[in-house]
């Protein structure tokens, strides 16, 4: 009798071990099957066409136009390049194959003194371009998610100074 139950208990626990690997099995499938963020929104050159009117909309922003540091680093840094680096950004951050070799997002934006005001008119012209491109929302929110994520680096916080 002994035997038997050991047998029973033995083949039960196989079988659940087969359902739970079959389940993870399928779930790793549908995870795989899933397009990327970098698919769905069309890969680097639709990527690459949207921070193109992104730039540009930043460039012609009043608000971002007011901060002196904004201003000089914009002298400094070629257009064609900071869309370059923007683009790999987004490219790898969505799940593509690109590789991003810019600065961290601290370093590279910490003399710039952005203030909320600077951060909130920023994604005020993300989405509108994301809009006129006609950006699924889902894809949108998870833009806004990845650029977010972003945020405490970039602004600068209430207690850190003054511009100079």
């Amino acid at each position: 009798m002994r035997i038997e139950l050991a047998r029973v208990s033995t083949t039960v626990l196989a079988a659940v071990m087969v359902v739970m690997a079959g389940t993870a099995t399928h779930t790793a499938r549908a995870q795989a099957t899933q397009p990327s963020l970098y698919e769905r929104l069309g890969g680097a050159y639709s990527i690459a066409t949207v921070v193109d009117d992104f730039i540009e909309r930043l460039l012609v922003n009043a608000t971002l136009n007011a901060n002196p540091a904004i201003n000089e680093a914009r002298r400094r840094v070629p257009k064609a390049g900071l869309k370059f680096h923007v683009t790999a950004l987004v490219c790898a951050a969505s799940g593509g194959a690109c590789n991003y070799t810019g600065r961290a997002m601290k370093e590279s934006h910490q003399h710039l003194n952005i203030t909320q005001a600077e951060w909130d008119a920023m994604v005020v012209d993300f989405k509108a371009t994301l809009n006129k491109f006609k950006v699924p929302q889902r894809e949108q929110q998870e833009l806004i998610t990845i650029v977010g994520s972003t945020r405490n680096d970039i602004v600068r916080s209430s207690s850190s100074g003054s511009r100079q």
